[in-house]
């Protein structure tokens, strides 16, 4: 089969979904293997702020914000002492943490900051501006807030116009966390 090309078809316009999920559908909690849980502990409780829900001995625990069951999961059934997957392979490129406000977000980067962890990314989506780093088993994490959906760019024709620019986290960072 050599010299033979394969021409990637030309993405399809998007069209509206003929059978949509119900929009009240939204995406539970994320479980995450880790290697060493009281260091994911540390850092999604300590330096993110999320509280410990409950405990399962040395293998699991399950936090949350404001008190609810779960938001992450955190396990070392089948990765305690292990190492986090290499480049070029499949699993979870990141989990977004919203934050319900800009003030909120600006809190994080401050978290971060005081923590001594750096980011990878800064970016403004026009829909949202989020931060990216890596949690210490190598798990990406967005840090993020939404605009107003008013506000979110769209195209002539309606759809979604989301697009990659740098954030300021500079400006982010200074304000005030008025929540």
């Amino acid at each position: 089969m050599s010299g033979l090309v394969v021409m990637s078809p030309s993405p399809k316009p998007i069209a509206p979904n003929p059978r949509p999920v119900d929009p009240g559908v939204s995406i539970g909690h994320v479980h995450l293997k880790v290697a060493d849980l009281n260091r994911a502990i540390a850092f999604y409780c300590g330096v993110l702020g999320f509280d410990l829900m409950q405990r399962y001995g040395h293998e699991a625990a399950f936090l949350s914000a404001g008190r609810y069951h779960h938001h992450i999961a955190l396990n070392t059934w089948e990765s305690k002492g292990g190492s986090p997957p290499g480049p070029h392979t499949t699993g979870l490129y990141h989990v977004a943490i919203r934050c319900p406000t800009r003030a909120a977000l600006a809190d994080a980067l401050r978290r971060l900051n005081d923590a001594g962890i750096s980011l990878e990314g800064a970016s403004d989506h026009g829909v949202s501006e989020a931060l990216y780093l890596r949690d210490p088993d190598s798990n990406g994490i967005e840090l993020s807030w939404d605009r107003p959906k008013a506000e979110w760019p769209l195209t002539k024709d309606g759809h979604l116009d989301m697009e990659t620019r740098p954030l300021d986290t500079r400006e982010l960072g200074e304000l005030t966390s008025d929540r």
